[in-house]
């Protein structure tokens, strides 16, 4: 779980984002994003397929399956 919250943070951060701008960017809500980045919870297989195309990365880049 800490690999999927280090890289969507350091995508969102790259892309100079917020939490509340990729939350509206993405139609998620500013408190998954939160949650996300901070460890508590993993988001939904759809939900990272929809982070992975918006970032260009693969789900598996995100998953911490690859570099």
């Amino acid at each position: 779980m800490e690999i999927f919250a280090e890289r969507l943070k350091e995508l969102r951060n790259e892309k100079g984002l917020t939490q509340n701008q990729l939350a509206k960017e993405l139609g998620l809500t500013h408190t998954a994003i939160c949650r996300w980045e901070s460890g508590l919870r993993m988001p939904t297989a759809q939900a990272i397929v929809i982070i992975a195309k918006y970032f260009g990365v693969s789900a598996d880049y995100l998953l911490g399956l690859e570099d």
